[in-house]
């Protein structure tokens, strides 16, 4: 059984590394699960807008994991930030191999992979990677929640 938590400290790590990986970014590693976000996207508490990852127990026994975009309670306007982010980048996230739109809850968009650990940690740092281009239509959705 390989250590999860060892492939999450090497993604971080691929993460921080990045081009695009500036001060704006963070990052919260709890060992199994971690979150990618930008500071102005009400996370501090974990509870706001996150790219979300993990392979718990569950995950583990099913040998499939979700990588995920979530807008939490934090969420200023919760409900009206997925219907506008949705209404912005959905046809884009749906045209990306294996995303589904799900915009109900809190689960934006979400993709399903197979549990396999040869390259994990670089099979999750494209799939983050990937989905960090929509930090502008997220910025946008902000916006316009907040007029």
């Amino acid at each position: 059984m390989k250590n999860i938590k060892s492939v999450f400290r090497s993604l971080e790590k691929r993460l921080t590394q990045a081009p695009w990986f500036d001060d704006e970014w963070c990052i919260y590693n709890r060992g199994e699960y971690l979150q990618l976000y930008k500071d102005s996207w009400h996370n501090h508490n974990q509870g706001g807008i996150p790219f979300e990852t993990f392979i718990e127990a569950r995950e583990i026994k099913l040998k499939e994991f979700p990588i995920c975009l979530h807008a939490e309670e934090d969420c200023p306007n919760q409900e009206r930030f997925i219907q506008e982010l949705v209404a912005i980048v959905g046809d884009q996230i749906n045209s990306w191999k294996g995303y589904k739109t799900v915009g109900t809850g809190y689960t934006i968009c979400m993709r399903k992979m197979p549990l396999n650990y040869k390259n994990l940690d670089q099979r999750l740092f494209d799939e983050l990677s990937r989905l960090r281009k929509l930090e502008g239509s997220i910025e946008e959705a902000l916006r316009r929640v907040s007029e």
